[in-house]
């Protein structure tokens, strides 16, 4: 029984994920109605991407996407995404995209898509001595042994049924005000069945590559995007996608943040599936202003 909430999350994030076509490069897309008062960074990178994708042929599959937040999404409208077909060349094209709620842009994306080639290959290697997910705390018992006590934003973050589970490999972070070496990794996995359609396996990724990402940022500063008297947003997430993968098993995702200043905090990432394979990268500045307790 426990199964049945965790498959409707990730049938739902793929329904929210199948645009509606309103006309030529034009696009509908919604959201979830779970109680946030802005809309998940993420889900907004996965359906531009899928806009763009629904004008690109489909042999050519995305590589590299930029995108730049500009305004917090309202999650009780649809959003609006609108494609620019820049360039088709002989093996790459390129999509602009732009995100549009209550006639004001939210987001912007560029992507570039190529035909398949071979070349040169070497990767960066997937870090050393990661425990195992199967020996880490499960989801359910985290629940149990943290979140009791936790403040409610918090417990309303992890308790929520989400499409992707998260395990991280410490949870110092959440329980202390330690200040910590910035960086972090996580095993993240698909809680249901994710088609075998690389289209769709890639917005899916783009969807979670916006987790915990900015998070890293705190971790110098014993501080996490729970504290009240922090503004935390994302300004751009750029992402590339290095090699075909597949959501059948965990990914580590891991992460540094090289600095923060100018009320900004800038991460990079790393997504490896369990062999060790590097599927994708990641970076991403975010907003983090700290306001005086009241």
């Amino acid at each position: 029984m426990s199964e049945a909430p965790k498959s409707t999350a990730m049938t739902e994030l793929l329904s929210i994920l199948d645009l509606e076509t309103l006309e030529h490069n034009l696009f509908r897309g919604r959201s979830p109605q779970v109680g946030w008062q802005r809309v998940f960074g993420g889900q907004v990178i996965g359906q531009a991407l899928v806009a763009a994708q629904r004008t690109v042929d489909p042999l050519r599959h995305v590589h590299s996407l930029h995108g730049y937040f500009m305004r917090a999404g309202d999650p009780k409208v649809p959003i609006i995404y609108e494609v620019d077909r820049i360039r088709d060349g002989s093996s790459f094209t390129t999509r602009r995209v732009v995100a549009i709620q209550h006639g004001h842009a939210i987001f912007s994306l560029e992507a570039s898509f190529q035909i398949e080639e071979e070349g040169l290959e070497h990767q960066k290697p997937k870090p050393l001595d990661v425990p195992e997910p199967e020996n880490l705390i499960s989801d359910k018992d985290m629940k149990e042994q943290y979140l009791q006590n936790a403040p409610k934003i918090i417990r309303q973050y992890w308790e929520q049924d989400r499409p992707i589970e998260i395990k991280p490999l410490s949870l110092r972070h959440y329980l202390t005000r330690d200040k910590l070496p910035p960086e972090q990794s996580v095993w993240i996995k698909a809680t249901g069945p994710v088609p075998e359609d690389r289209a769709i396996q890639a917005a899916v990724l783009a969807y979670l590559s916006d987790m915990t990402l900015l998070d890293t940022s705190l971790y110098a500063h014993g501080r996490n995007i729970f504290d009240r008297d922090l503004q935390v947003a994302s300004l751009d997430h750029a992402m590339w996608f290095h090699r075909p993968f597949s959501f059948d098993d965990w990914m580590l995702y891991t992460a540094d943040s090289p600095s923060t200043s100018g009320a900004r905090g800038f991460n990079r990432g790393a997504l490896y599936s369990r062999d060790g394979t590097l599927i994708a990268s990641t970076a991403q500045e975010g907003l983090i202003r700290v306001h005086s307790a009241e």
